[in-house]
């Protein structure tokens, strides 16, 4: 018998204990729930059914794997006074639509003290805490093209490129916008979405986060795979949108930057492909 799970820490891809989702199948990288996520100060975390949102990857797998991460959880069974995680059915929302799902959570009284975790994402909390000197960034939109990485003064930070990337699990998406229309978006559809992958500093990085307004909530960071030139590149940071609406066509400076950024870099048949979708969309 088959069981979804939405897993949120140590099992997330990349993560300690990943190896006990190896026999599963990832039905969504990109995928959150409602709670509120805390950091347990003992190198997992914990979630707790409230509102919030809190962001994961989800799975399926068999019950013979689920007993054993039962293990790893500290879930003996249910309402079982020496349970760490109580086990707990939760929607899950993804970029294809909503499925219900298992998780592990934790009684609210057990998190007094703890840090709550804002962004609600154990990976990027871990990855923000503590910058790392290198890293691998994903760009499908704008940031393809360097003519506002000169005007900020932060083009040297972006002057390596790997190459021309895919990721076969994203499309490329307009689904926020701001006065003058759309904005590129990372959605997962499996459309193989095409960009530059870059090698980047910290200092990079925290540019990143500010001109992707992830402190004012209009894109979170992601870390997905990409591949370029057939070697596949895992972890590479990303940013893709939190509240999705429908698409408009982006203004024609906008379009432009992209179009600039991908000419000559990506496939042509991407670059035909993109352009054509730009322009189909409605304008606002």
């Amino acid at each position: 018998m088959k069981v979804s799970l939405f897993v949120y820490g140590t099992l997330r891809h990349g993560e300690s204990n990943f190896t006990y989702m190896k026999e599963a199948s990832c039905i969504a990288e990109q995928a959150r729930t409602s709670g509120k996520l805390y950091d347990t100060g003992e190198g997992y975390p914990a979630m707790t059914a409230e509102s919030g949102a809190v962001y994961g990857e989800l799975y399926v797998l068999d019950k013979e794997n689920l007993e054993r991460i039962h293990e790893l959880e500290g879930y003996f069974a249910e309402n079982h006074q020496n349970n760490l995680f109580d086990l707990k059915e939760v929607t899950v929302m993804t970029d294809t639509g909503e499925f219900h799902a298992l998780t592990y959570v934790m009684n609210e009284s057990r998190t007094n003290g703890m840090k709550q975790i804002e962004s609600g994402d154990w990976k990027e909390y871990l990855f923000a805490s503590e910058l790392p000197e290198e890293t691998l960034y994903f760009a499908y939109g704008s940031c393809m093209d360097t003519e506002r990485f000169k005007l900020a003064g932060v083009d040297h930070h972006f002057s390596e490129v790997i190459g021309a990337g895919k990721t076969e699990r994203y499309s490329v998406k307009f689904t926020i916008s701001v006065h003058d229309g759309g904005r590129a978006d990372l959605v997962e559809e499996h459309g193989g979405a095409e960009g530059i992958l870059y090698r980047v500093s910290k200092e990079a990085v925290e540019y990143l986060y500010v001109r992707e307004g992830v402190g004012t909530g209009m894109y979170r960071p992601a870390f997905i795979g990409v591949k370029v030139n057939g070697r596949e590149y895992k972890q590479c940071l990303t940013f893709t949108v939190i509240d999705k609406k429908e698409e408009f066509r982006p203004p024609g400076h906008y379009s432009s930057e992209i179009l600039k950024g991908a000419e000559g870099r990506l496939s042509p048949e991407y670059v035909k492909q993109i352009k054509r979708y730009m322009d189909e969309l409605p304008e606002m």
